[in-house]
């Protein structure tokens, strides 16, 4: 198991963790826990462990890549990797292509598809490539917001307010605002380029958030959908992981029998549309009996409170069990490619 990393989605990781190490199915597998500090230094297993136990929420200390000997002899003694990396140089394909160069079967989906589901910008334009209805958007760079007035009057003419301002390449709602007007344009930009190069305008649909899980390569099999009902004017971080969070979640989803259908279907859509294999979430915007498609996370949180294992225990599949179904999965694709 791979986690921790350099990503503003560190610290989610590591939960992300914890509950995948408790959830193993111990006569089957026997996980191995490598982490990856803030600063993208390795951890030996024992290191990892050693702070696990610990508690910490953070790791710290490790060795750099090309000087982790140690942590990486250890990897090559395993069957398997199971990703777990959030965000930047874990979901964004990076991770996946290092672990094709060692020639590790690993969990989830592949290099290009990893790398898709990162790049809200790739993906919005890939979707709208297949058919598959997203929110109006618009996509800004870093040099083009210098000039802020331009920026401003693309926004207006392509969305209007109020409009959601993110990073391009991040996840767990990191650096994403509200925007309601073109005073609150420039702040919103500075957080998103915080993270990156790229930001995705999108706009506002007043309506319900619904998830979906995905679960196959060949055949992708879709959950259940579920419902996020935050308690805040949207979705952000600390909604989603502050401890005192009240944020709520309605399994399955308040919306009609064709409205959950739709969502299933477009689903699998979005799955095979960047290529995806082994597992992921996607994410919609439901308006009345129109479902807009939102994004779609290659590596979904596995927390407590995540939907991904949530809505796969609602559908039959119970956490152990849906763990032991992705390495599976891993398993049968790289011995599928080898032959």
């Amino acid at each position: 198991m791979i986690f921790g990393g350099k990503s503003g989605e560190h610290e989610v990781s590591v939960v992300s963790a914890r509950n995948v190490m408790a959830a193993f199915d111990r006569e089957r597998w026997e996980p191995v826990p490598f982490g990856i500090s803030r600063d993208g230094r390795w951890l030996t297993p024992e290191e990892t462990a050693s702070q696990l136990a610990a508690g910490v929420r953070t790791l710290q200390g490790g060795h750099p890549l090309p000087a982790a000997a140690e942590a990486l002899a250890e990897l090559g003694r395993c069957d398997l990797a199971f990703p777990l990396v959030h965000g930047t140089y874990g979901e964004d394909g990076t991770l996946q292509g290092f672990l094709e160069l060692c020639g590790l079967p690993f969990a989830g989906c592949g290099v290009a598809a990893s790398a898709i589901g990162m790049d809200k910008a790739l993906m919005k334009q890939l979707f709208e490539a297949n058919g598959i209805p997203v929110p109006r958007y618009v996509i800004v760079r870093a040099w083009e917001a210098e000039d802020t007035a331009a920026a401003c009057e693309a926004v207006e003419r392509a969305i209007g307010y109020p409009c959601f301002v993110k990073p391009a390449n991040g996840g767990s709602s990191v650096g994403v605002s509200l925007v309601r007007s073109r005073e609150e344009l420039p702040e919103a930009f500075r957080a998103a380029f915080a993270y990156g190069e790229t930001a995705l305008v999108e706009e506002r649909i007043a309506g319900q958030e619904v998830e979906c899980s995905l679960l196959g390569d060949i055949d992708p099999q879709a959950s259940l959908p579920g419902e996020i009902v935050p308690d805040r004017e949207f979705y952000d971080y600390e909604s989603k992981y502050a401890p005192d969070s009240k944020s709520e979640l309605h399994i399955p989803a308040r919306v009609s029998p064709a409205v959950a259908e739709r969502v299933r279907e477009l689903a699998v859509r979005m799955f095979r549309a960047i290529g995806g294999e082994g597992y992921a979430r996607a994410d919609f915007f439901v308006r009345g009996e129109e479902v807009f498609a939102n994004e779609i996370n290659t590596i979904p949180g596995f927390t407590n409170i995540s939907m991904f294992p949530k809505l796969w225990e609602a559908s039959g599949i119970p956490y152990t069990q849906l763990i032991s179904r992705i390495l599976e999965l891993a398993l049968a694709r790289h011995e599928r490619r080898r032959r």
